[in-house]
């Protein structure tokens, strides 16, 4: 802790961010922060100059899930601070500790409807966890101290702060500590359960039958991960999990069921239709998962555990919630479970004596059953079930050989791969170099893309960054980059839609620029192919789907510097991505495949086992030329 004084507020700004351990900070300069911009310079912080604000946040958003710190990322007033929005709402979405900095104009002409001027605070309040306008330069760093204790306990979430001018060049009128002795008093979050509730899931789990983990991205914010694997290996409960959690438990692990949901397996989802008790760790019930709420999981008790009490009961009914960490929670199941078990397996020790069994008159108790928790009959059903899922989830002849062309594709001999083949193509090349996926993070868009790799690639670690909540297009490519940027020796991978790629498209610069090592893949179907695919399964017609055929992204990468292949079977797509990820440079590949292909879906509202197959069907194509329209002009 230090001392200062005779500095001016962004100066003090600088000087918390710094004692706050931020090491980069992501970022577009505009006329109100001048000033911090100047101050910077004397700093050892890293500023990355991101060509648009919205992936500013994102690559905050990614370097705050994988470092476990708080992102930063700025923007100046007015667009500036809107276009940090998008990224604000899908941190806010997914419980990542972003910090928002936005310039704001001088405090004296705030309401007059200045050059620049928006009202950022209430912009930003529906979409962070707290909201901060600085109106005296003395407030800055006990502000800043307190931001980064919000965002980054309790249930993380992005805090915005917003700065007029006038703050940035105001000199403070005393010295200061940095960083700040603070206490909130309104803010104390629970991280310890209840003991009673505790007590309560012990005894219904004790009295279960078919009891089934739920584990959501919350295990991943705890890093819980090994407490939910001792715990369900203690009690042999298979465990499936919502988009947010995939990889909290190996998917390659035997108690594995993988994903549930709109688009889950149909191991995980028949599993839940199923279960007696459905222990929720860490997770918020979202439609998504739950797919029609009057029939989710219609035989279950229900124990939901989360660090937020504002989730608990919101969108499902709750017979035993436990407010607090799961981490702690989890210990502290896992430590009460142990001890019944030696207590139980005392008694067994006791009843099987020898001196027992020599009485004639021993009466053994009846109500002692030789396993702890005696599920063997379910642990058949589970397996069975995963037997057919992993059937169903497996590449066929017809798939790897890609013979479901279309007639198109039939008659100009197009070669493209099914998207199925290529998530495993992508799968088994990365395990190739990292067999734990110990050093490896993949990031992805959202749509088609995201899907496929959320059924098909199996995580053995917490390993997936992607947009859950808000369900951003254009997440995934800048995204990767503040991955990298927190794990700077790790691969990292990134995969997008054409449709979603474009939309950030512009940080090709940044990563050319700053030569970042991410290889970012393109899936090109040249379609928008989840509205495509969701205008099929509600039979409308299609309608605003098709991308045509522009831009060729191989030129596009070319033209920011970036190396780029296209690439459209197998065995180019695995050669391609171990030279890219052991090239360690900027790396764009563009896999080409089938547009008609669609992923194994829930309908909107429906019942969790009434999963389709939608019809593969190519996207009309819709193009009408300017010219073509000027008469409904």
């Amino acid at each position: 802790m230090t001392k200062v004084n005779n500095v001016n507020g962004a100066e003090a700004l600088i000087k918390a961010l710094e004692a706050e351990g931020t090491k980069v900070i992501f970022g577009y300069p505009g006329g109100v922060l001048v000033s911090f911009y100047e101050s910077l310079c004397d700093s050892n912080m890293i500023h990355i100059l991101t060509r648009h604000e919205q992936a500013a946040a994102h690559m905050a958003d990614g370097y705050a899930r994988v470092s476990g710190k708080a992102g930063v990322c700025i923007g100046t007033s007015g667009p500036g601070a809107t276009n940090l929005v998008t990224g604000v709402a899908t941190a806010h979405m997914d419980s990542s500790p972003v910090i928002a900095l936005t310039g704001q104009v001088s405090s004296n002409i705030i309401g007059d409807d200045a050059f620049q001027e928006i009202d950022s605070f209430g912009i930003f309040m529906p979409i962070t966890k707290h909201n901060f306008q600085i109106r005296q330069a003395d407030d800055l760093v006990d502000i800043m101290r307190k931001a980064h204790e919000i965002a980054t306990t309790g249930r993380p979430g992005p805090v915005h702060v917003d700065m007029p001018s006038d703050i940035l060049t105001g000199e403070l009128s005393k010295a200061v500590k940095i960083p700040a002795d603070i206490n909130i008093s309104s803010y104390k979050p629970t991280t310890v359960g209840h003991p009673l509730q505790i007590k309560k899931t012990i005894e219904a789990i004790m009295n279960s039958k078919k009891p089934l983990i739920l584990a959501g991205g919350g295990v991943s914010i705890a890093h819980a991960s090994e407490e939910l694997l001792e715990f369900a290996e203690l009690l042999n409960i298979p465990v499936c999990t919502t988009l947010m959690g995939k990889g909290c438990i190996s998917e390659k692990h035997e108690l594995s069921t993988g994903l549930t949901g709109m688009h889950g397996t149909q191991a995980s989802n028949n599993l839940i239709d199923k279960c007696d008790l459905l222990i929720a760790v860490g997770c918020r019930f979202s439609d998504r998962v739950t797919g029609k709420v009057s029939e989710f999981a219609p035989n279950a008790k229900v124990i939901h555990m989360d660090i937020d009490p504002a989730e608990i009961g919101k969108n499902i009914s709750v017979d035993i919630p436990i407010v607090g960490d799961a981490k702690r929670i989890l210990q502290d199941l896992i430590k009460q479970l142990k001890k019944q078990k030696r207590k139980h397996e005392e008694l067994l020790k006791s009843e099987n004596t020898p001196e027992n069994s020599n009485l004639n008159n021993f009466n053994p108790n009846p109500n002692l059953n030789s396993k702890f928790l005696d599920i063997s009959e379910w642990s058949v059903e589970v397996k069975k079930l995963k037997e057919e899922s992993e059937k169903e989830l497996s590449v066929t002849v017809e798939e790897q050989q890609n013979l479901e062309k279309t007639d198109k594709e039939k008659i100009e001999k197009i070669e493209k791969i099914h998207p199925k083949v290529a998530i495993y193509d992508l799968m088994e090349t990365i395990y190739d170099i990292d067999p734990e996926l110990e050093n490896t993070y993949v990031t992805t868009d959202v749509g088609q893309n995201q899907m496929w790799t959320a059924r098909y690639f199996k995580f053995k670690k917490d390993a997936l960054i992607t947009s859950g909540g808000l369900g951003t297009m254009g997440f995934g490519f800048p995204a990767a980059l503040g991955v990298k940027f927190a794990k700077p020796n790790a691969n990292v991978i990134s995969i997008s839609g054409d449709g979603g790629f474009l939309m950030n498209s512009q940080e090709l610069a940044t990563m050319a620029h700053y030569d970042i090592p991410v290889v970012a893949v393109i899936f090109n179907n040249r379609a928008l192919g989840m509205v495509h695919q969701l205008q099929s399964v509600l039979n409308n017609r299609q309608s605003q789907i098709d991308l045509g055929e522009t831009p060729d992204f191989i030129q596009l990468a070319h033209s920011y510097g970036v190396m780029a292949e296209r690439v459209s079977n197998s065995k180019d797509l695995k050669e391609t991505l171990k030279k890219a990820i052991l090239m360690n440079k900027p790396y764009v590949i563009e896999v080409m495949i089938d547009s008609g292909h669609a992923v194994k879906v829930v309908a909107p509202g429906a019942n969790l086992t009434k999963m389709i197959e939608p019809e593969n069907k190519e996207p009309c194509s819709e193009k009408i030329l300017f010219k073509d329209m000027v008469s409904k002009l």
